[in-house]
């Protein structure tokens, strides 16, 4: 089988941080809007957002492209990153102020005493048909429960595909010892399968879409039944930066919600800024399938997801998740 064009993004659409690892790092750095003295003092006018050539980043680029930074007098200087893990120590001393992070990411860091984070604003949550596991045309896997003492890739391990997979083989009344998981990029996945170096793999879009109409077959929507709505990823900052910079912190949330809303009423904002700062094409972004992008994420099914991550060992103390939510800065 062989993935189509579309598949040249690094980390993958909806899912990206969620599942990316603690490599990778700057790429490229790009400025946006344009400086302006601001009538409410604001501690910082110009600040470095770290974000991920994937749709979660569109508001962050909505923003820029209808004036909401400038109306506020920020300059937005944008860095391409991999991880949250990665930049963590530009988090730390201040030369990078704001990052897109997976949940994931934001508890695994947090679990990890390596930084103080809060979630600064919610970007997407999980639907169906966004991420799943596929099995080769032919295999004789037709259900979760046929999956035991076979081998699933994800593209890293302990994150957030082995953990709703996980938590859909529990439903099937299987272990999460019954399946090994392997590590292998989204991108050569389709490969591993049709040489049989794995018997499925967890994907999301667009190599989900991308992989069954190559043939595959889906056989858990790991963004429904147990794992529905999950809360899949948002804008991070450190708590530091949150006291320190109050007005630049409430300016720039002002920017980002009112995007925010922009993107989950309108799929044509996203699409439209989506292939100016991705290597997806216009036709690919505009037939993918993106989860909610909503102002605040469930907190119920954050909980769980934090519990699950807990439950199977991948974060050491058990979290409440509202600790982590920051306080309205408006």
């Amino acid at each position: 089988m062989r993935l189509t064009r579309v598949i040249t993004v690094t980390c993958a659409t909806v899912l990206a941080l969620a599942a990316c690892g603690s490599g990778g790092g700057t790429t490229t750095t790009k400025t946006t809007g344009s400086a302006a003295p601001s009538a409410g003092g604001l501690e910082k006018s110009t600040i470095t957002v770290g974000v991920v050539p994937v749709p979660s980043s569109s508001p962050l680029y909505i923003a820029e492209k209808r004036g909401f930074f400038k109306e506020e007098g920020l300059t937005v200087k944008t860095e391409i990153i991999q991880a949250p893990q990665a930049v963590m120590p530009k988090i730390l001393n201040g030369s990078m102020d704001a990052f897109l992070t997976s949940y994931v990411s934001l508890m695994a860091i947090q679990d990890s005493g390596a930084a103080k984070l809060k979630l600064f604003q919610h970007v997407q949550t999980g639907a169906p048909g966004i991420a799943g596991v596929v099995v080769p045309k032919g295999s004789p896997v037709k259900a979760p429960a046929d999956l035991k003492g076979k081998t699933v890739a994800v593209n890293v391990l302990k994150a957030l595909g082995q953990t709703t997979t996980n938590a859909h083989l529990q439903e099937a009344g299987l272990k999460p010892e019954d399946v090994k998981f392997v590590a292998i990029q989204f991108a050569e996945q389709l490969g591993a399968l049709a040489t049989k170096k794995v018997d499925a793999a967890w994907l999301v879009e667009p190599f989900l879409s991308a992989a069954v109409k190559e043939g595959a077959t889906q056989i858990i929507d790991t963004t429904s039944g147990p794992t529905a709505g999950i809360p899949i990823d948002g804008w991070g900052v450190s708590e530091k930066w949150l006291a320190d910079n109050p007005k630049t912190a409430a300016a720039f949330h002002r920017a980002l919600a009112k995007a925010q809303k922009i993107a989950g009423e309108d799929r044509n904002a996203i699409n439209e800024v989506v292939p100016t700062y991705t290597q997806i094409p216009a036709p690919a972004v505009a037939a993918m399938k993106l989860g909610t992008f909503g102002m605040e994420p469930d907190m119920a099914a954050f909980q769980k997801l934090a519990d699950l991550l807990h439950g199977y060992g991948y974060l050491k103390a058990k979290m409440d998740v509202s600790t982590l939510i920051a306080s309205k800065v408006e």
